[in-house]
Protein backbone atom coordinates (compact mmCIF):
# COMPACT_ATOMS: atom_id res chain seq x y z
CA UNK A 1 0.00 0.00 0.00
CA UNK A 2 1.24 3.81 -1.06
CA UNK A 3 2.70 5.46 1.99
CA UNK A 4 0.57 8.29 0.29
CA UNK A 5 -2.76 6.26 0.90
CA UNK A 6 -4.87 6.22 3.47
CA UNK A 7 -7.28 3.41 3.15
CA UNK A 8 -9.19 4.62 6.50
CA UNK A 9 -9.07 8.36 5.11
CA UNK A 10 -10.46 7.00 1.75
CA UNK A 11 -13.51 5.56 3.62
CA UNK A 12 -14.71 8.04 6.00
CA UNK A 13 -13.80 10.55 2.92
CA UNK A 14 -16.82 8.13 0.29
CA UNK A 15 -18.90 7.84 3.73
CA UNK A 16 -19.25 11.77 4.47
CA UNK A 17 -20.39 12.47 1.32
CA UNK A 18 -22.21 9.01 -0.32
CA UNK A 19 -22.27 6.92 2.74
CA UNK A 20 -26.31 6.31 4.14
CA UNK A 21 -27.38 8.03 7.51
CA UNK A 22 -31.07 7.87 7.53
CA UNK A 23 -31.41 4.16 8.08
CA UNK A 24 -34.07 3.55 10.74
CA UNK A 25 -31.20 2.07 13.85
CA UNK A 26 -28.56 5.51 12.42
CA UNK A 27 -31.50 7.77 14.53
CA UNK A 28 -31.52 8.34 18.48
CA UNK A 29 -28.80 5.42 18.68
CA UNK A 30 -28.25 3.76 21.49
CA UNK A 31 -26.99 0.27 22.40
CA UNK A 32 -30.30 -1.25 22.62
CA UNK A 33 -31.28 0.02 19.18
CA UNK A 34 -27.84 -0.64 17.31
CA UNK A 35 -27.76 -4.33 19.12
CA UNK A 36 -31.53 -5.09 17.43
CA UNK A 37 -30.65 -3.81 13.96
CA UNK A 38 -27.34 -5.55 14.00
CA UNK A 39 -28.68 -8.75 15.02
CA UNK A 40 -31.40 -8.16 12.62
CA UNK A 41 -29.50 -7.68 9.90
CA UNK A 42 -27.12 -10.87 10.32
CA UNK A 43 -27.78 -12.76 6.68
CA UNK A 44 -30.48 -10.25 5.90
CA UNK A 45 -30.72 -7.34 3.44
CA UNK A 46 -31.03 -3.93 5.03
CA UNK A 47 -34.33 -3.10 3.04
CA UNK A 48 -36.10 -6.16 4.49
CA UNK A 49 -34.82 -5.55 8.32
CA UNK A 50 -36.58 -2.05 7.92
CA UNK A 51 -40.16 -2.82 8.59
CA UNK A 52 -39.04 -5.57 11.02
CA UNK A 53 -36.90 -3.04 13.01
CA UNK A 54 -39.51 -0.10 13.26
CA UNK A 55 -42.08 -2.88 14.55
CA UNK A 56 -39.91 -4.61 17.01
CA UNK A 57 -39.17 -0.74 18.21
CA UNK A 58 -42.57 0.06 18.28
CA UNK A 59 -43.47 -3.14 20.45
CA UNK A 60 -40.46 -3.45 22.46
CA UNK A 61 -39.11 0.41 22.96
CA UNK A 62 -36.29 -0.96 25.23
CA UNK A 63 -34.17 -3.81 26.55
CA UNK A 64 -36.56 -3.77 29.63
CA UNK A 65 -39.70 -4.10 27.45
CA UNK A 66 -38.45 -6.85 25.73
CA UNK A 67 -37.04 -8.81 28.60
CA UNK A 68 -40.94 -8.52 29.74
CA UNK A 69 -42.30 -9.92 26.44
CA UNK A 70 -42.74 -13.25 26.27
CA UNK A 71 -40.78 -15.58 23.75
CA UNK A 72 -44.47 -15.81 21.49
CA UNK A 73 -44.50 -12.42 20.89
CA UNK A 74 -40.43 -12.00 19.69
CA UNK A 75 -40.79 -14.86 17.67
CA UNK A 76 -44.15 -13.45 16.53
CA UNK A 77 -42.49 -10.34 15.31
CA UNK A 78 -39.50 -12.16 13.95
CA UNK A 79 -41.46 -14.50 11.94
CA UNK A 80 -40.57 -13.88 8.08
CA UNK A 81 -37.04 -12.79 9.26
CA UNK A 82 -35.84 -16.52 9.50
CA UNK A 83 -32.78 -17.55 11.51
CA UNK A 84 -35.01 -18.12 14.70
CA UNK A 85 -32.36 -18.37 16.63
CA UNK A 86 -31.37 -14.76 16.27
CA UNK A 87 -34.60 -14.04 17.76
CA UNK A 88 -35.02 -16.70 20.58
CA UNK A 89 -31.22 -15.20 21.56
CA UNK A 90 -32.43 -11.92 21.59
CA UNK A 91 -34.66 -12.24 24.19
CA UNK A 92 -32.97 -14.48 26.21
CA UNK A 93 -29.87 -11.56 26.13
CA UNK A 94 -32.04 -8.86 26.93
CA UNK A 95 -33.71 -10.62 30.06
CA UNK A 96 -29.67 -11.17 30.87
CA UNK A 97 -28.82 -7.50 30.73
CA UNK A 98 -31.64 -6.63 32.88
CA UNK A 99 -31.12 -9.33 35.60
CA UNK A 100 -27.56 -9.00 35.66
CA UNK A 101 -26.39 -5.82 34.64
CA UNK A 102 -29.08 -3.91 36.07
CA UNK A 103 -30.54 -2.78 32.21
CA UNK A 104 -27.67 -1.36 30.91
CA UNK A 105 -25.51 -3.10 28.05
CA UNK A 106 -21.79 -3.60 29.54
CA UNK A 107 -19.25 -1.13 27.94
CA UNK A 108 -16.60 -3.39 26.78
CA UNK A 109 -16.36 -5.57 23.71
CA UNK A 110 -15.61 -8.46 25.78
CA UNK A 111 -18.14 -8.34 28.40
CA UNK A 112 -20.86 -7.86 25.58
CA UNK A 113 -18.80 -10.76 23.63
CA UNK A 114 -20.72 -13.25 27.13
CA UNK A 115 -24.09 -11.85 26.05
CA UNK A 116 -26.43 -14.68 24.36
CA UNK A 117 -26.55 -14.68 20.62
CA UNK A 118 -23.63 -11.44 20.11
CA UNK A 119 -20.09 -12.51 19.17
CA UNK A 120 -16.73 -10.32 18.54
CA UNK A 121 -17.92 -8.37 15.77
CA UNK A 122 -21.51 -7.70 16.75
CA UNK A 123 -19.98 -6.59 19.89
CA UNK A 124 -17.96 -4.51 18.48
CA UNK A 125 -20.28 -2.67 16.35
CA UNK A 126 -22.06 -2.06 19.68
CA UNK A 127 -19.78 -0.41 21.14
CA UNK A 128 -18.45 1.89 18.43
CA UNK A 129 -21.77 2.32 17.11
CA UNK A 130 -23.20 3.50 20.65
CA UNK A 131 -20.29 3.93 22.43
CA UNK A 132 -17.41 5.71 20.76
CA UNK A 133 -15.52 2.88 21.84
CA UNK A 134 -12.42 1.85 19.57
CA UNK A 135 -13.30 -1.30 18.23
CA UNK A 136 -12.92 -3.45 14.78
CA UNK A 137 -15.59 -5.25 13.41
CA UNK A 138 -15.94 -8.23 10.63
CA UNK A 139 -19.26 -8.97 9.47
CA UNK A 140 -19.79 -10.13 6.30
CA UNK A 141 -19.65 -6.81 4.47
CA UNK A 142 -16.03 -5.82 6.11
CA UNK A 143 -14.89 -9.33 4.96
CA UNK A 144 -15.79 -8.78 1.60
CA UNK A 145 -14.12 -5.33 1.44
CA UNK A 146 -10.80 -6.71 3.03
CA UNK A 147 -10.23 -9.82 0.97
CA UNK A 148 -10.69 -8.05 -2.56
CA UNK A 149 -8.97 -4.80 -1.66
CA UNK A 150 -5.77 -7.39 -0.31
CA UNK A 151 -6.84 -10.23 -2.94
CA UNK A 152 -6.56 -12.80 0.34
CA UNK A 153 -7.47 -16.24 -1.30
CA UNK A 154 -9.84 -18.91 0.90
CA UNK A 155 -13.18 -18.55 2.19
CA UNK A 156 -13.73 -16.05 5.12
CA UNK A 157 -15.34 -19.10 7.37
CA UNK A 158 -11.42 -21.15 7.88
CA UNK A 159 -9.84 -20.31 10.28
CA UNK A 160 -6.67 -18.99 9.32
CA UNK A 161 -8.46 -16.46 6.64
CA UNK A 162 -10.66 -15.30 9.44
CA UNK A 163 -8.08 -14.36 11.75
CA UNK A 164 -5.95 -12.64 9.05
CA UNK A 165 -9.08 -10.79 8.24
CA UNK A 166 -9.29 -9.58 12.13
CA UNK A 167 -5.65 -8.34 11.89
CA UNK A 168 -6.02 -6.72 8.90
CA UNK A 169 -9.32 -5.04 10.56
CA UNK A 170 -7.69 -4.03 14.01
CA UNK A 171 -4.26 -2.30 11.58
CA UNK A 172 -6.85 -0.33 10.14
CA UNK A 173 -9.07 1.08 12.35
CA UNK A 174 -8.52 4.38 13.02
CA UNK A 175 -8.03 5.14 16.80
CA UNK A 176 -10.67 8.31 16.27
CA UNK A 177 -13.84 8.19 14.31
CA UNK A 178 -14.47 4.82 15.21
CA UNK A 179 -18.00 5.03 14.87
CA UNK A 180 -17.87 6.39 11.85
CA UNK A 181 -15.63 4.22 10.35
CA UNK A 182 -17.79 1.37 11.77
CA UNK A 183 -20.85 2.58 9.96
CA UNK A 184 -18.46 3.43 6.62
CA UNK A 185 -17.06 0.28 6.46
CA UNK A 186 -20.55 -1.83 6.59
CA UNK A 187 -22.14 0.96 4.23
CA UNK A 188 -19.42 0.53 1.41
CA UNK A 189 -19.66 -3.31 1.27
CA UNK A 190 -23.58 -3.23 1.13
CA UNK A 191 -23.93 -0.65 -1.29
CA UNK A 192 -20.76 -0.28 -3.10
CA UNK A 193 -18.23 -3.53 -2.90
CA UNK A 194 -21.39 -5.48 -3.50
CA UNK A 195 -20.93 -9.24 -3.63
CA UNK A 196 -22.15 -9.34 -7.42
CA UNK A 197 -21.76 -6.28 -9.17
CA UNK A 198 -18.97 -4.09 -7.42
CA UNK A 199 -19.27 -0.31 -8.06
CA UNK A 200 -15.05 -0.25 -9.02
CA UNK A 201 -15.41 2.52 -11.34
CA UNK A 202 -16.88 4.96 -7.79
CA UNK A 203 -14.76 3.16 -5.48
CA UNK A 204 -12.55 5.53 -3.56
CA UNK A 205 -10.34 2.16 -2.96
CA UNK A 206 -9.82 1.10 -6.21
CA UNK A 207 -6.43 2.45 -6.98
CA UNK A 208 -5.06 0.51 -4.19
CA UNK A 209 -7.11 -3.00 -4.78
CA UNK A 210 -5.05 -5.70 -5.67
CA UNK A 211 -8.79 -7.72 -6.40
CA UNK A 212 -9.74 -4.81 -8.50
CA UNK A 213 -5.85 -5.52 -10.07
CA UNK A 214 -7.02 -8.96 -11.01
CA UNK A 215 -9.36 -7.84 -13.39
CA UNK A 216 -12.00 -10.01 -11.28
CA UNK A 217 -12.56 -8.57 -8.26
CA UNK A 218 -15.83 -10.64 -7.73
CA UNK A 219 -13.67 -13.59 -7.01
CA UNK A 220 -13.08 -12.77 -3.71
CA UNK A 221 -14.23 -13.73 -1.25
CA UNK A 222 -13.39 -17.40 -2.30
CA UNK A 223 -17.26 -19.14 -1.94
CA UNK A 224 -17.60 -21.67 0.96
CA UNK A 225 -17.00 -25.32 -0.37
CA UNK A 226 -20.20 -26.52 -2.09
CA UNK A 227 -21.78 -29.45 -0.41
CA UNK A 228 -24.91 -31.54 -1.88
CA UNK A 229 -27.98 -30.53 0.29
CA UNK A 230 -29.89 -33.91 1.47
CA UNK A 231 -33.45 -34.11 0.41
CA UNK A 232 -36.17 -34.53 2.66
CA UNK A 233 -39.65 -34.83 2.95
CA UNK A 234 -42.50 -34.32 5.38
CA UNK A 235 -46.34 -34.17 5.47
CA UNK A 236 -48.13 -31.04 7.52
CA UNK A 237 -51.05 -32.01 8.85
CA UNK A 238 -53.59 -28.91 9.14
CA UNK A 239 -55.96 -30.31 11.09
CA UNK A 240 -59.39 -28.32 11.19
CA UNK A 241 -61.88 -28.30 13.50
CA UNK A 242 -65.59 -27.30 12.65
CA UNK A 243 -64.75 -23.56 14.04
CA UNK A 244 -62.19 -23.17 11.09
CA UNK A 245 -59.18 -23.35 13.56
CA UNK A 246 -56.20 -25.25 13.14
CA UNK A 247 -53.93 -27.31 15.36
CA UNK A 248 -51.40 -25.69 15.85
CA UNK A 249 -47.68 -27.39 18.02
CA UNK A 250 -44.96 -25.74 19.40
CA UNK A 251 -42.05 -27.11 18.89
CA UNK A 252 -38.82 -27.47 20.53
CA UNK A 253 -36.69 -24.82 21.54
CA UNK A 254 -33.82 -26.30 19.69
CA UNK A 255 -33.79 -27.44 16.07
CA UNK A 256 -35.55 -26.14 12.89
CA UNK A 257 -38.18 -23.71 13.53
CA UNK A 258 -36.98 -24.16 17.69
CA UNK A 259 -40.02 -22.01 19.53
CA UNK A 260 -42.12 -21.75 16.75
CA UNK A 261 -45.63 -23.09 16.07
CA UNK A 262 -46.39 -25.33 13.13
CA UNK A 263 -48.44 -28.18 12.09
CA UNK A 264 -48.08 -31.84 13.46
CA UNK A 265 -45.80 -34.17 11.04
CA UNK A 266 -45.95 -37.26 9.46
CA UNK A 267 -43.74 -38.90 7.34
CA UNK A 268 -46.95 -40.49 5.68
CA UNK A 269 -50.60 -40.62 5.36
CA UNK A 270 -50.80 -44.32 7.42
CA UNK A 271 -48.61 -42.42 10.42
CA UNK A 272 -50.83 -39.08 9.67
CA UNK A 273 -54.12 -41.24 10.63
CA UNK A 274 -52.43 -42.73 13.26
CA UNK A 275 -51.92 -39.72 14.95
CA UNK A 276 -55.16 -38.08 14.60
CA UNK A 277 -56.54 -41.12 16.32
CA UNK A 278 -54.17 -41.25 19.13
CA UNK A 279 -53.43 -37.08 19.43
CA UNK A 280 -57.00 -36.19 19.05
CA UNK A 281 -59.07 -39.90 19.65
CA UNK A 282 -60.58 -38.96 16.22
CA UNK A 283 -61.14 -40.53 12.59
CA UNK A 284 -63.28 -40.24 9.54
CA UNK A 285 -61.88 -36.42 8.63
CA UNK A 286 -61.75 -35.48 5.78
CA UNK A 287 -58.49 -35.28 3.68
CA UNK A 288 -57.73 -32.50 1.28
CA UNK A 289 -54.36 -32.75 -0.17
CA UNK A 290 -52.51 -29.20 -1.39
CA UNK A 291 -50.37 -28.47 -3.44
CA UNK A 292 -46.85 -29.46 -2.19
CA UNK A 293 -43.72 -27.42 -2.14
CA UNK A 294 -40.15 -27.32 -1.52
CA UNK A 295 -38.45 -24.83 1.80
CA UNK A 296 -34.94 -24.52 1.60
CA UNK A 297 -33.24 -24.26 5.22
CA UNK A 298 -29.29 -23.84 5.36
CA UNK A 299 -28.31 -27.27 4.93
CA UNK A 300 -31.50 -29.18 3.43
CA UNK A 301 -34.08 -29.38 1.08
CA UNK A 302 -37.46 -30.10 2.67
CA UNK A 303 -40.35 -31.13 0.49
CA UNK A 304 -43.69 -30.32 2.31
CA UNK A 305 -47.47 -31.98 1.08
CA UNK A 306 -49.70 -30.30 3.15
CA UNK A 307 -52.63 -32.18 4.01
CA UNK A 308 -55.67 -30.66 5.75
CA UNK A 309 -57.84 -32.89 7.62
CA UNK A 310 -61.48 -31.39 7.89
CA UNK A 311 -63.35 -32.94 11.56
CA UNK A 312 -66.86 -33.36 11.78
CA UNK A 313 -66.48 -32.77 15.33
CA UNK A 314 -64.75 -31.13 18.06
CA UNK A 315 -62.13 -33.33 19.80
CA UNK A 316 -62.83 -33.97 23.10
CA UNK A 317 -58.91 -33.04 24.05
CA UNK A 318 -55.63 -33.04 22.28
CA UNK A 319 -52.51 -34.80 24.35
CA UNK A 320 -49.87 -32.48 25.06
CA UNK A 321 -46.77 -32.59 26.72
CA UNK A 322 -44.87 -29.65 28.34
CA UNK A 323 -41.99 -29.59 25.53
CA UNK A 324 -45.46 -29.63 22.98
CA UNK A 325 -48.33 -27.33 23.83
CA UNK A 326 -51.17 -27.13 21.52
CA UNK A 327 -53.17 -24.14 20.74
CA UNK A 328 -56.22 -23.98 18.00
CA UNK A 329 -54.94 -20.92 15.37
CA UNK A 330 -58.18 -19.18 13.23
CA UNK A 331 -57.00 -17.70 10.29
CA UNK A 332 -59.76 -14.98 9.88
CA UNK A 333 -58.54 -13.53 14.17
CA UNK A 334 -55.11 -15.08 13.58
CA UNK A 335 -53.33 -15.01 17.14
CA UNK A 336 -50.13 -13.65 17.99
CA UNK A 337 -47.55 -16.25 17.67
CA UNK A 338 -44.09 -17.56 16.34
CA UNK A 339 -44.98 -19.25 12.84
CA UNK A 340 -42.89 -20.85 11.08
CA UNK A 341 -42.53 -19.34 7.22
CA UNK A 342 -44.61 -21.76 5.51
CA UNK A 343 -46.64 -22.00 8.12
CA UNK A 344 -47.86 -18.70 8.12
CA UNK A 345 -48.24 -19.20 4.09
CA UNK A 346 -50.46 -21.75 4.28
CA UNK A 347 -52.92 -20.35 6.93
CA UNK A 348 -52.78 -17.16 5.24
CA UNK A 349 -54.04 -19.56 2.25
CA UNK A 350 -57.17 -21.08 4.29
CA UNK A 351 -58.62 -17.74 5.03
CA UNK A 352 -62.47 -17.16 4.29
CA UNK A 353 -62.04 -14.66 1.72
CA UNK A 354 -59.11 -16.27 0.29
CA UNK A 355 -61.55 -19.50 -0.28
CA UNK A 356 -64.15 -17.50 -1.83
Amino acid sequence: MSNTFSFATAVLSWYHRHGRKDLPWQQHITPYRVWVSEIMLQQTQVTTVIPYFERFMQRFPDVQSLAAGSQDDVLHLWTGLGYYARGRNLHACAQTVVRDFDGEFPPSVEALSTLPGIGRSTAAAIASISMGINAPILDGNVKRVLTRFFAISGWPGETGVQNQLWQLAEKLTPEHSSREYTQAMMDMGATLCTRAKPACGICPLQPQCKGFATGRPVQFPNSKPKKDKPEKSTLLLMIRNPDGGYLLLQRPQKGIWGGLWSFPEAEDIGAARELLRRQLDSTGAGEEWLTPFRHTFSHYHLHIQPVVFHLSRHPHQVQESRDNQAHWYNPDSPSPLGLAAPVKMLLHSQRSEDLI
